[in-house]
């Protein structure tokens, strides 16, 4: 079981870590690692296995490891970049590594994932589909309403402004089935068996109003600030009952 130092903070660049085990896939499972797997809409990591001997492997991508019938396993796979069999024909479980991701990278994801939890807020509607990458992040709205380009864009700019701070929690599973109105998505529900559930919360602290509370196992900066310029570059109409909103960097 790979212990995912994300979860608890997502601005760690690196860690120290040693191999678990190589995948028969070409992947590498680590004990502990600063790496997101793809899940949730949001892009995995992509950044380097820094080697013991000043070596290092670079990994394009890093997702879940799953059992025969396609279901998550607690391993997180780092898959390396073509063309480095030499290297990897190397490694043993064991071997002691560093772990570090592309931050700039990353940290566009987290910049958008948190934008797209305002613009839950802003269209508070159940979301049918969603895709965060470091270019641009899109969210499938199941409404029927037409929706303003502009007035989201300037709605969003007003939340970022605002500095609204986000907090890592919790919930119990009893406690989610007894709100079960805060799971935002129709496509992804939050994992359980752990008993708790880990909740992303903007505002809503010290007296401030709450912007937005809902189940997320993403990564997000720690303040709506540092989201930065960003925009509605597009809405669709792409069902009778599904309205696309795409998100971009502004200019």
């Amino acid at each position: 079981m790979t212990e995912e130092l994300f979860r608890t903070d997502a601005y760690l660049r690196e860690c120290s870590a040693r191999i678990a085990r190589l995948d028969e896939g070409g992947a590498i499972v680590l004990d502990r690692t600063v790496f997101y797997p793809m899940g949730g809409g949001q892009a995995g990591d992509s950044g380097a296995l820094l080697l013991a001997d000043g070596r290092a492997i670079a990994i394009s991508d890093s997702r879940k490891a799953r059992d025969a019938h396609g279901r998550p396993l607690p391993d997180v796979l780092h898959v390396p970049e073509p063309g480095q069999e030499s290297l990897l024909d190397a490694l043993h479980p064991g071997d002691a590594v560093v772990a570090r991701i592309d931050w700039a990278r990353r940290h566009k994801l987290m910049r958008f994932h948190t934008a797209t939890h305002l613009l839950c807020h802003l269209v508070p509607h159940p979301v049918d589909g969603c895709s965060i990458t470091p270019e641009y992040a899109r969210l499938d709205f199941h409404m029927t309403e037409p929706l303003d380009k502009e007035a989201l864009t300037a709605g969003l700019a007003q939340l970022v402004a605002q500095a609204h701070p986000l907090a890592v929690g919790s919930i119990s599973e009893a406690e989610l089935d007894a709100n079960p109105a805060l799971v935002k998505s129709m496509s992804v529900q939050p994992p359980r068996g752990s008993g708790q559930v880990r909740t992303i919360r903007i505002g809503g602290g010290d007296g401030q109003p709450q912007i937005d509370l809902q189940p997320c196992g993403g990564t997000h900066v720690a303040n709506t600030a540092e989201i930065g310029p960003v925009l509605v570059s597009k809405v669709e109409k792409k069902s009778a009952r599904t309205r696309r909103v795409v998100l971009g960097w502004a200019a």
